[in-house]
């Protein structure tokens, strides 16, 4: 039995492209909603999880992004009717305030590259992350989730205690990380970056280099959350 996944993208330039692979090998049929391009977003009991997507804007942008607020409302119909939810950079980010928490700026400025991921004890057991493992992550993101919403549990954070992985709630993930990113994904954002690297001293080629040499890396380490995902979506009794 297909799996019938809405998948709900922010601009041209974040495309589902890995995930959309991995779900639909794992025998899900996708639905990808673009409200940037003018698609209206579909109920959420046509589905049986729903995945967000990242975006170059901020979760708090809703004056500027008309679907901000509708894909907030649609994350917390998803969390009510217990249907599967994972959301990606902005995606995790929109999570968190959809469900009450705060997503800011991150004090330490942007998060760029290949960052180990710090599970904490509370992963082990979870029933969408608890078999990764030791995995690195791409970040490429300007904000975070830095107070998470009342009964949502931390999954994993860097050493710095930035927030990597959440659970919102029972059927709902974020992650901050884009595994969903491959170097020609992430290469379409470079330019808008590079003078901003260029001032920390961040070799932004260098990086390209190294998240392309990490492709068959990141593909097993990350293959693994969207074929859970559909596992889930299978699964889930609403």
């Amino acid at each position: 039995m297909s799996a019938q996944i809405l998948v709900v993208e922010h601009e041209a330039g974040c495309p589902p492209a890995r995930v959309a692979t991995w779900l639909t090998d794992a025998g899900a049929d996708l639905d990808v909603c673009r409200p940037w391009a003018g698609d209206e977003l579909p109920p959420v009991t046509s589905y049986d999880a729903v995945v967000v997507l990242g975006g170059s804007m901020g979760a708090n942008d809703d004056d500027r992004h008309w679907w901000l607020g509708p894909v907030k409302e649609l994350i917390r119909e998803a969390v009510e009717q217990a249907t599967p939810l994972l959301g990606i950079c902005l995606g995790h980010q929109l999570m968190g305030v959809a469900m009450g928490g705060v997503a800011e700026p991150s004090p330490l400025g942007q998060q760029v590259g290949l960052y180990d991921v710090g599970w904490l004890p509370e992963a082990a057991a979870d029933p969408l992350v608890g078999d990764l493992g030791p995995v690195r992550g791409i970040q490429w993101n300007h904000d975070l989730v830095t107070k998470l919403p009342d009964g949502a549990a931390a999954l994993a954070q860097t050493p710095q205690g930035e927030l990597q992985v959440a659970r919102f709630a029972p059927s709902a993930w974020g992650v901050q990380l884009h595994p969903e990113a491959d170097e020609l994904v992430i290469a379409s954002w470079v330019e808008d970056d590079r003078a901003e690297h260029d001032a920390r001293g961040i070799d932004t080629d260098a990086l390209l280099t190294e998240i392309a040499a990490a492709r068959a890396e990141l593909d097993d380490a990350w293959r693994p959350l969207a074929e859970r995902l559909v596992e889930l979506a299978r699964s889930a009794d609403r």
